[in-house]
């Protein structure tokens, strides 16, 4: 995945005539863009845009029309992807504890036990994310911010390379939301890998993003969020309404923001 310098840099996913279709009912339609290599691109949108329909169609999840490529890493295989939804759902009154949900990412089934092993590594990652005292805990007494650090170092299990995060500060005040993605950013930049997430939080969007996909059922538009994040664009994407709203300040304070690092 490398680039001559001056050159635009590798793409780690490529969209190509995207197409996506539930029950019949068009999703998006014609999505051709690139996902650049070690970016932090996040994909904003209003509700029902097709942000996390796109998101699946990258993992194999959904089926749609056109061309997905994931690049290949150096073992010459596609990029190894990681995902954090939105929520996850399950009964809290399920008396499974962190370590045995991160345990279910292993092959041996969960009713005989936890091997050392898998506890030792669950702790690794915890710890990575700054959840190391959550082990023990169970499952459902864990706060929303606390599931997603949970839900974060389940999805670092496999040292992906592609990590997807579908709306993860969703429900989180904002100290714990930019806690959050300081966080996930600064993961990013320590193991090297490719961010793609989706926000619905634009201030946010226009500090933390390298590059940004506006969506509308279409790709509206894509690139750097100091190009993207216009009054023109959001009003394509959102309404009128917030084409008011000046961005200025925020993408300037994002030109100095560590996702320039």
């Amino acid at each position: 995945m490398s680039s001559v310098p001056g050159d635009t840099p590798a793409a780690a996913v490529t969209l190509t005539g995207v197409g996506i279709a539930i029950g019949g009912v068009p999703i998006l339609q014609e999505v051709t863009a690139a996902i650049p290599a070690g970016s932090l691109t996040m994909i904003v949108g209003p509700n029902g845009s097709g942000k996390t329909s796109l998101l699946l169609a990258i993992l194999g999840l959904v089926r749609y029309t056109g061309t997905i490529q994931i690049a290949t890493g150096p073992n010459g295989r596609p990029l190894r992807c990681g995902y954090v939804p939105q929520r996850l759902d399950f009964d809290r009154n399920m008396p499974v504890t962190v370590a045995e949900f991160m345990a279910s990412a292993q092959s041996k089934p969960l009713w005989l036990g936890v091997s050392a092993r898998s506890r030792d590594r669950a702790a690794e990652m915890l710890e990575i994310v700054e959840g190391q005292d959550l082990i023990r805990k169970p499952l459902g007494g864990l706060s929303g911010g606390e599931l997603q650090r949970v839900l974060l170092a389940y999805a670092l299990l496999d040292d992906p390379e592609l990590l997807l995060l579908d709306e993860p500060t969703a429900g989180m005040d904002l100290a714990g939301e930019r806690m959050f993605c300081e966080l996930v950013e600064d993961l990013r930049r320590r193991r090297s890998f490719t961010q793609v997430m989706v926000s619905h939080d634009l201030a946010t969007v226009a500090y933390h993003a390298t590059h940004v996909l506006c969506l509308h059922g279409y790709l509206v538009a894509s690139g750097p969020p100091r190009e993207v994040l216009t009054k023109e664009t959001l009003a394509r994407t959102f309404g009128p309404h917030l084409g008011l709203v000046d961005f200025a300040s925020a993408t300037s304070a994002q030109q100095g923001s560590p996702a320039d690092a």
